[in-house]
């Protein structure tokens, strides 16, 4: 399976693709950032993030999506535009009718180091040591953006398993058949 992982942020957002399955080898297929200003208006920003999610969705036809969840800090406005390309990213993937999978970053930590609290610096490693690469990808937000795509693809089976046991079973054809009267 083909996944792509977003890392976002309105100055850097990171993307990678990854293919692999449980079990498998993993094999990077791209990784890299899509920048904007600082300076320029948000809203033109977010454009340019669209923009620039679309094309990595053009190039590289992912099964899958995997974003970084947004999670609380201390400073808002850093939060709101983190919020903001997360939502542009979610927006493009199910613009396609692709599933999108949200993962917490002690959730992507933790599947890729074994550790929830580990630094970028030892994510960056296991992310180089996994996908049998010279050198940790930089800058470090693709790097991030390749360990959510390896949590989704070593998560996902057990994440669909979950959903398909919280749906409602559909009832047994002679029950659907009584409820619905003779034909």
């Amino acid at each position: 399976m083909r996944v792509l992982g977003v890392d976002p942020g309105l100055t850097r957002c990171g993307v990678g693709v990854v293919d692999g399955a449980p079990g498998r080898a993993l094999r990077m297929v791209a990784a890299g950032v899509v920048r904007t200003s600082s300076g320029a208006p948000t809203a033109e920003r977010l454009l340019l993030i669209e923009r620039g999610v679309e094309e990595w969705l053009d190039a590289h036809e992912p099964a899958a999506v995997a974003v970084e969840r947004v999670f609380s800090q201390h400073n808002v406005r850093t939060v709101m535009g983190t919020a903001q390309a997360s939502a542009v990213a979610i927006l493009c993937a199910a613009r396609r009718g692709l599933p999108v999978a949200l993962h917490t970053p002690s959730e992507v930590k933790a599947a890729v180091t074994g550790s929830g609290r580990a630094d970028k610096a030892q994510v960056g490693a296991m992310v180089t040591r996994l996908l049998r690469l010279d050198a940790p990808p930089r800058p470090a937000d693709a790097a991030d953006a390749l360990a959510l795509a390896i949590c989704h693809l070593w998560r996902a089976p057990a994440h669909d398993r979950l959903r398909r046991a919280r749906a409602p079973a559909a009832p047994p054809r002679a029950a659907r058949e009584i409820r619905r009267g003779p034909a």
